[in-house]
Order: structure tokens, then sequence, then C-alpha cells
């Protein structure tokens, strides 16, 4: 792993040989990766929340190859993702995702543990599967032995049989709409009143598209795949286009065996 951006005395072309070093070759410790990742710290008014997305993109903008996002990804970028999950409160996923990726809970990680425990964090982040039918199979682990309880944000309009056999299972229902959809501004708030203000979503496209249109993303982790599939595949964001583009600004860039791990913030509002 090295750092291309931003620049800094650290930051060098990979020697030969893959001598140790930030500019070359050699894995990063997750220590780094979460310092490299860390979320902005709290100001004078408290946590306040705090979105980013996780996804990964082929160069030809293919999210997924045969329905699934781990053909086009790396041991390097499961790395990050991992981490990115150990900083977060909460993990939020569409349920389309949790069908197809066949999701578990997110697991406690010893190497965090402290580090979490001094953020005041539980032991593993919850996920959070926004819903609008709650068309889910609940006898999945991820709801039933998950290290900390499942939500299930949904509308006020939702089946109630649906929301009963999520409450059955052990997930906690979050009413997060007025109608059968979920409000992404919503989600966000409600979220942070049950104490998750540090939070992490991985899509799927349709959700990330919901989210951007919103304006609630505060930042993207992109990994630029270096693989060609062409096809017909999502692209990471789906849904209406936005009626004026949203300009995000590089934040940091990592390079390994290819693979590009960008971060993209929103600017500052002046």
């Amino acid at each position: 792993m090295r750092r291309l951006f931003p620049v800094t005395d650290e930051t060098a072309a990979p020697a030969p040989g893959g001598a140790s070093g930030e500019g070359t070759g050699r894995e990063w410790s997750r220590a780094e990766l979460a310092a490299a990742y860390a979320y902005p710290e709290p100001g004078p008014e408290g946590p306040v929340p705090y979105l980013r997305a996780n996804m990964v993109s082929t160069l030809d903008g293919a999210a997924q190859h045969d329905g699934r996002s781990q053909p086009i990804s790396s041991a390097a970028d499961m790395r990050i993702f991992g981490t990115l999950r150990a900083l977060a409160d909460v993990v939020v996923v569409g349920a389309e995702t949790v069908r197809r990726e066949g999701y578990r809970p997110a697991r406690a990680r010893a190497d965090f543990a402290a580090a979490r425990e001094a953020a005041g964090q539980g032991p593993a982040p919850a996920i959070a599967v926004v819903t609008a039918g709650l068309d889910l199979d609940f006898s999945l682990p991820l709801f039933t032995s998950p290290p900390v309880p499942t939500l299930v944000l949904t509308g006020a309009a939702a089946p109630p049989d649906r929301v009963a056999a999520a409450e059955k299972a052990g997930a906690r229902v979050v009413t997060a709409g007025e109608g059968v959809g979920v409000d992404p501004a919503r989600a966000v708030r409600a979220l942070a009143g049950l104490g998750h203000t540090r939070l992490l979503t991985e899509g799927g496209p349709r959700l990330l598209g919901q989210l951007v249109a919103a304006e609630v993303l505060d930042e993207l982790c992109l990994t630029l795949s270096p693989m060609l599939t062409a096809g017909d595949a999502q692209r990471i964001a789906g849904g209406p286009a936005v009626a004026v583009p949203q300009r995000f600004a590089l934040l940091s860039m990592l390079e390994e065996d290819g693979f590009l791990f960008t971060r993209y913030g929103r600017p500052p509002a002046h």
C-alpha cells in the first residue's frame, strides 16, 4: 500500500523489491488504515451524523459482476472494507443488497476492541437494513444472532405483519418515513437519535442513489478496480439523475496492486 494523495514528504514511488516505508508496497497495519480513514472529530456542538459510503467500481463503471461486488474486489479492498466497518457505529444497507450478497452480521474484531470501547462503541457496528416492504428472510443470522441487534429502517405504512415478524426475530424496527418508503434525511436523523453518528453505507446502487439525491452523503470511499467487464452491470449509484451534479473534493488516495482507494468529501459550506 502506498499513499498517492495528499502528497507529503513520506509520499514516494514504490522502491525496487518492496522495501518497507509508507511509499512502498508493504501491507499497512489495521491501525494505519484506521488513521487514514478516521471519522472527523466532533466540533464544539458535539457529535453530528457523518455518512460515508464505501463502494467499488471497475474501470468501465461496473459496480458488480454476475450480480456481486466480490469478483471486482481485492484483498486490500477487503482490509479497507473491514476497517471502515470497525470504525462505524452502524452500517446502512439496502434490502436488495442483503438478499443478493447474503449479508451477515458485522463481526467484532479483537484488534479494534480497545479503540471501540474508548470511543463508546459496542463490540461491532449494527447493521441497518433499509426496506419498504420488509421482504426479508428473518431466519438468517443477520436477524437471529448478531452481536448487536439489527435495525430495520422502514416507513410508517410498512406491512404490520412483516414488522411483527422482524421484531419477533429480534430486530429493532425504526420508522423513518411517512409512507411505505424511507426518507433518507429522516433515516440519518433517526440513527443519530439512537446514538449512531458514525454512519457507513455499503449500498447497493439504488440506496446510494437515494442518498445522493437527498444530499445526505458526506463522503464517498471509492475503490477503483483495474478491471474491465463490459456488459450492463449497475453503476455504484442508480435511480433518477440529480438536477445539478454534486461536486466532491478529493481527500486522499492510496494504491496497491493497481487498485486505487479514494476518499471524496463534500466541500465545506461557504
